[in-house]
C-alpha cells in the first residue's frame, strides 16, 4: 500500500501526484480523492484525498473555501489566489485558523490520510498540506468496569492513548515524567507510548525494559497484551509478571513508585510493569480508607487467596486420605451427605469445578443482563439437581461455592486466572497422595515463584528476604503519614527543589 521506491517524493505535476495516491491507497470506497479548482476564473488545479469514514465532508469544503480568505488576509481582497501565492504562504507559515502540516512525500502524505487528515495537492507545488480533521466517534470517560470504586475517583481510561496520557499528565504534573512513543507494524501502525518518572524509575529495570521492546516496531499490535508476551519473562508460567488498570490514580500511584506504564493507541489497558506477587492483593482504596479498615480488608484477601488455591483439594485429601483429622461430629455430617454418591470425592470436586467454570465463563462471554442471569440461575438450578440426583453431595457445592467466592475477592482478574489454573493441579494431587500430594504440588509452585522474574526483578522481591519496612504496606497497611515520610519521598521531593 506504500508509493513505488524511489518515487516517495512529491512531484510539481498534479497528475503524477493523483496518480501516485490512487494506485497506493485507491480502490476503498471509503476514500475519497476530490478534484476542484481555485483562482480567477477556477484556472488553477487542485485535489484532496481524504477517507469519509475518518473525517466529515464538511471540513473538507471548509478547508477549500478558506483557501481565498486565507491569502486575502495577507494580499488585501483585490487579490487572486496563484499557486505561487499558496506555496509562498504557507511555506512561510502564514497565519491560518487550522494548524496545518508541510508534506514532501508520497508517503507521508498517505500516512496522514490513513491517520484522519485531510491531504491538499496543488499544482506546480512539489509539497501538500495536511489538515488534522478526525471525526471518529469516542466513548465518555466513565467509571472503569474492571475496577469499580466504592471510595475515591472514578475516572476510567478510553480508547484513545491522547486522551489517556492527558488524564496522567492531569495528575502528575512534573517535568520528570518522560513519555516515549513506538509506533509498531506496518498495516496497523500502532503507536505505543510508555511513561516512566525520571528518578524513581529503576534504571536497571528501565534499560531492561527497553531491550526487550527493542524489535516490536516490525509486528503488528493491535492491543495492549501483546506488549505484554513481547516482554514477560516467562511465557508458560501460570502467575502474572505484570498487571493492568484503567484507572488513572493507579496509574499516577505506579509512577510515584517507580514503575513503567505501557499503552497502546485504541486499547483502555494500562499495563504497570514489573509487578511482584504482592502487587496482585492491593488496590487504589486501600489508600482511601482508615487505616484499619483497609488492613482488615487486605487480610480478608489474603484468606480468600488460600481458600481459592486449596479448599477444594483439602477436602478431598481430608475426607478421602485424612479422616482422622476431622472432627467426630463434622465427620458424620460429611459422610451422611455423601451417602448415595456414585462418585469418590476427588471426581466429584473434579467435576464440579469444571461446571462452575464453565458457568463462569458462560456469564462472562454473555451480554451482561443475560451473563449475570444465566451464572446465578444456573449455578443455583445445577447444584441443586446434582444434589437431588445424588451426583454431587451438598458439602461438596457448599465447597465449589466458597471457592468460587474467594476467587472473586482477589482484585486483579489475572492472579484470580492463576488460581483457577493451579486449583486442579492441586485436587489431583490430593485425590492421589492426599496431603503429601498438595505439600508436593504447594512446593513445586513455591519453587517455581522463587525461580519467576518480572523485568530482571524476582517475583517475591516484597516477600525475601525479609526487611521491616517493606511490611508496612504488605499485609496491613501503616498510616498515610508514613509513607508520606519516607526516605523516597524525601529524596523526589529535594530533587524536585534542586531542578525548580
Amino acid at each position: 500500500m506504500n508509493a513505488k521506491p524511489g518515487n516517495d517524493t512529491i512531484s510539481p505535476s498534479l497528475a503524477d501526484n493523483l496518480e501516485r495516491m490512487k494506485e497506493a491507497i485507491g480502490g476503498s470506497d471509503d476514500i475519497i480523492v476530490d478534484c476542484w479548482h481555485y483562482g480567477p476564473d477556477l484556472r488553477y488545479r487542485a485535489f484532496s484525498v481524504y477517507s469519509h469514514a475518518l473525517v466529515d465532508d464538511a471540513s473538507n469544503h471548509a478547508m477549500k473555501s478558506t483557501l481565498q480568505s486565507l491569502i486575502a488576509h495577507e494580499l488585501g481582497p483585490a487579490e487572486n489566489v496563484t499557486p505561487g501565492h499558496v506555496r509562498s504562504f504557507f511555506e512561510r507559515g502564514g497565519v491560518s485558523a487550522t494548524p496545518y502540516a508541510l508534506l514532501s512525500g508520497t508517503n507521508e502524505a498517505i500516512d496522514k490520510v490513513l491517520n484522519g487528515y485531510i491531504v491538499l495537492f496543488f499544482d506546480e507545488w512539489d509539497r501538500a498540506l495536511g489538515y488534522n480533521a478526525i471525526q471518529v466517534p469516542q466513548r465518555q470517560v466513565t467509571e472503569s468496569v474492571r475496577e469499580p470504586s466504592v471510595q475515591g475517583p472514578r475516572e476510567g481510561t478510553i480508547e484513545s492513548l491522547k486522551a489517556n496520557l492527558g488524564m496522567i499528565r492531569q495528575r502528575v504534573k512534573s517535568p520528570r515524567l518522560k513519555v516515549r512513543y513506538v509506533t509498531a507494524g506496518s498495516e496497523l501502525r500502532t503507536t505505543i507510548a510508555y511513561a516512566y518518572l525520571e528518578q524513581a524509575v529503576n534504571p536497571d529495570v528501565l534499560d531492561e525494559f527497553l531491550q526487550r521492546l527493542q524489535g516490536i516496531e516490525r509486528y503488528e499490535v493491535p492491543e495492549t497484551s501483546y506488549v505484554e508476551d513481547w516482554i514477560e519473562d516467562s511465557t508458560y508460567s501460570p502467575f502474572p509478571q505484570y498487571r493492568y488498570t484503567e484507572r488513572t490514580d493507579t496509574a499516577a500511584a505506579a509512577l510515584l513508585e517507580g514503575k513503567i506504564l505501557v499503552m497502546v493507541s485504541h486499547s483502555p489497558n494500562i499495563l504497570i510493569c514489573p509487578s511482584v506477587f504482592v502487587d496482585f492483593f492491593g488496590t487504589s482504596e486501600d489508600y482511601y480508607g482508615r487505616t484499619v479498615i483497609s488492613s482488615l480488608i487486605r487480610l480478608l484477601r489474603l484468606l480468600a487467596f488460600f481458600i481459592a488455591l486449596t479448599l477444594p483439594s483439602m477436602y478431598v485429601a481430608l475426607s478421602t486420605f485424612h479422616p482422622e483429622l476431622i472432627p467426630t461430629v463434622l465427620l458424620l455430617a460429611i459422610l451422611d451427605t455423601r451417602e448415595g454418591i456414585p462418585f469418590p470425592a476427588f471426581l466429584e470436586a473434579l467435576v464440579m469445578e469444571i461446571l462452575f467454570e464453565l458457568l463462569r465463563e458462560a456469564g462472562i462471554r454473555l451480554p451482561r443482563p443475560v451473563g449475570s442471569a444465566v451464572s446465578i440461575v444456573g449455578a443455583l438450578v445445577i447444584g441443586q439437581a446434582a444434589i437431588t440426583a445424588q451426583i454431587a453431595s451438598p458439602i461438596m457445592v457448599i465447597v465449589v461455592a466458597l471457592t468460587g467466592i474467594a476467587s472473586f475477592a482477589i482484585p486483579h482478574y489475572e492472579m484470580g486466572v492463576a488460581l483457577r489454573i493451579i486449583r486442579f493441579p492441586l485436587i489431583i494431587a490430593a485425590g492421589l497422595l492426599g496431603g503429601f500430594g498438595i505439600m508436593i504440588v504447594a512446593l513445586l509452585t513455591l519453587l517455581h515463584m522463587t525461580r519467576l522474574h518480572t523485568l530482571g526483578q524476582p517475583y517475591l522481591s516484597t516477600l525475601a528476604p525479609l526487611k521491616p519496612r517493606n511490611f508496612r504496606d504488605l499485609f496491613i497497611r501503616v498510616p498515610l503519614k508514613a509513607f508520606l515520610r519516607s526516605p523516597r519521598n524525601r529524596q523526589l521531593r529535594r530533587s524536585g527543589q534542586n531542578q525548580s
